[in-house]
């Protein structure tokens, strides 16, 4: 009786888990204009949308954004994909944000999740971790970084834009 608990508990609390990812929540974060936009917006494009947790203290992520930065502007072109960062430092390094997106020159939208609210809503456990959404549904989702990761990203926005 104990397993047959424990194992329905499981499988509601994975139920739960993925019925959670299928949509962004409905989670307000500051861009670095200090302007709130809620995350659940995202859930009505009709583009592909990228986003990408990181940190600035993150030597993975700062490599996946870069690698991600030498095919933006195609991906823009070709897929009308948007990017957004969503940073994950907190209070105490949260200044170095907008200096490191300024000299990486990164043209992407930035949020700023100090208090971890949406990391925690989306159960990220590590950074970066990056999903593609397409019409409210998580498509893709990647964590750690890989070298030639956004070589995989470019294949799933090309069946996105297939379909």
């Amino acid at each position: 009786m104990k397993i047959r608990l424990s194992l329905l508990a499981f499988c509601l609390m994975f139920v739960t888990f993925a019925i959670g990812q299928n949509k962004l929540p409905n989670v307000s974060l500051k861009g670095l204009d200090n302007k709130s936009i809620n995350i659940a917006n995202y859930n009505s494009s009709s583009k592909p949308v990228i986003v990408s947790f990181w940190a600035t203290w993150c030597g993975p992520c700062i490599k996946e954004l870069e690698a991600v930065k030498t095919k933006y502007a195609q991906w823009q072109k070709d897929y009308g994909v948007e990017l957004v960062a969503v940073s994950v430092d907190d209070s105490k390094t949260i200044n170095r944000v907008k200096p490191m997106v300024t000299s990486k020159g990164w043209k992407y939208q930035v949020l700023l999740d100090t208090n971890q609210e949406l990391k925690r809503a989306l159960n990220v456990v590590n950074v970066p971790y990056t999903m593609i959404l397409y019409k409210g549904k998580v498509i893709f989702t990647h964590s750690n970084y890989t070298p030639g990761i956004e070589n995989k990203m470019e294949q799933e926005l090309k069946k996105i834009v297939k379909n």
